[in-house]
């Protein structure tokens, strides 16, 4: 047959007119297909990181200050007239040289003349009345030998008898009473200077300083009347300092002798480093600004850092601490943010063929930031940070960022 011809041409035509009846059916498959992959649950994007090796510390994070290993008060050993004191803080004071303050002792009483005329008069009255209870004491031992020799002619009865016992220890008593009080007028009296002159010669009494140091506070700097055990001035040596930091008494079970302590935030560059030389057996009770009551209990710290390193350091001044109570090389680990609690265990998500994959753990110290892994994990596998609620045991997960640790 021709193709030109007038009956291929008419065939050609009802070819092109006849419908495609697959296009529906390719349609609506292709419709089901985007209905079920969108009714697919999606992948939940997690931030992950590795379980790795390497070290790990456990410290105890609290607020301290330095203070001055021994500080000397300097107190007024008498009463007196305190001179003006000429220095200030921070002035330096050598050892048995520097005289840190003066006193002129103030007269005494007993130099006074009515004091002296009083006095002997209380000595020639207590003298009298010694005489007079000899006197007594005398008369009452005669009647007591002459009683007991009617007592023995049995002309007195018994009742005079104990009668007259009575009395002359009673003047025994007395005579020992009035020898006690003429040594002691006799002893007020001797305060006095012979001849009864009251002109004697006070010296001015010299503090000079016990230490070589500096001198940290002057307590009374006017001159003026002081009494005994007055403190004046305040000696220290400010390169021999340590530090006192608070710490809850939970965490000071842990924290042992030796111990290495971190302080920063003094003010200064580096780190100083020091070593814990005492826990204080005594907790005390102490109010956070919360209000809330904590038993807390004082750490002493010895410095480490050279003295040429921490010059401008003070005393009392504020330092942040971090005392090492447990250190580690080569611990497996996990930052914290990837555990949670699973009823009375800890446990993981891991990131598996795009799955999250629950492991129970065992875990070790912490720090806060980073656990110890005993059990349940292995080094680098990915563990989900922060799963929250969204992640299911078999779910969907996507990196979406790899955490470094």
């Amino acid at each position: 047959m021709n193709p030109t011809s007038p009956l291929s041409t008419q065939v050609k035509s009802r070819n092109q007119r006849r419908p495609r009846r697959w296009l529906p059916w390719a349609g609506a498959v292709v419709l089901l297909t985007l209905i079920v992959i969108g009714f697919l649950p999606r992948p939940i994007p997690v931030e992950t990181t590795r379980v790795v090796k390497g070290p790990l510390r456990v410290t105890v994070n609290e607020e301290g200050k330095t203070r001055i290993e021994h500080r000397y008060v300097i107190s007024a050993p008498v009463a007196g007239q305190l001179r003006r004191i000429p220095f200030r803080a921070g002035a330096e004071a050598v050892c048995g040289r520097t005289v840190v303050a003066v006193i002129d002792p103030a007269p005494s009483a007993m130099l006074d003349p009515r004091a002296r005329a009083l006095a002997e008069a209380n000595r020639d009255t207590a003298a009298a009345n010694l005489e007079k209870a000899r006197e007594q004491e005398g008369f009452a031992a005669k009647e007591l030998k002459r009683i007991e020799t009617l007592f023995q002619e049995k002309t007195v009865s018994p009742q005079e008898l104990e009668n007259a016992q009575w009395r002359e220890t009673a003047a025994a008593k007395q005579l020992s009473a009035a020898e006690s009080a003429l040594r002691q007028a006799e002893a007020e009296l001797k305060e006095f200077p012979p001849g009864g002159g009251t002109d004697v010669v006070q010296h001015p009494l010299e503090m000079r300083s016990p230490i070589n140091g500096k001198i940290l506070r002057v307590l009374e700097e006017s001159a003026r009347v002081v009494s005994v055990g007055t403190p004046l001035v305040e000696i220290g040596d400010p390169s021999q300092l340590e530090a006192v930091i608070e710490v809850l008494s939970r965490d000071g079970a842990a924290i042992s002798p030796g111990a290495k302590v971190e302080m920063d935030q003094w003010g200064g560059g580096a780190p100083i480093e020091g070593r814990v030389r005492l826990v204080e057996p005594a907790a005390f009770l102490k109010v956070s600004a919360l209000g809330v009551e904590e038993q807390r209990v004082n750490v002493i710290v010895d410095l480490v850092t050279p003295g040429d390193q921490r010059r401008s350091l003070g005393d009392a001044f504020r330092v942040e601490a971090r005392i090492v109570v447990w250190e580690s090389e080569g611990v497996l680990k996990v930052p914290s943010g990837a555990l949670f609690r699973r009823g009375q265990e800890w446990a993981a998500f891991v990131l598996a063929n795009g799955k999250a994959e629950r492991r129970h753990v065992r875990t070790g110290r912490s720090n806060g930031n980073e656990t110890q892994i005993l059990d349940g994990l292995n080094e680098g596998e990915e563990v989900i940070l922060y799963p929250g609620d969204r992640v299911k045991e078999g779910g969907r997960a996507k990196q979406v960022r790899v955490g470094v640790m």
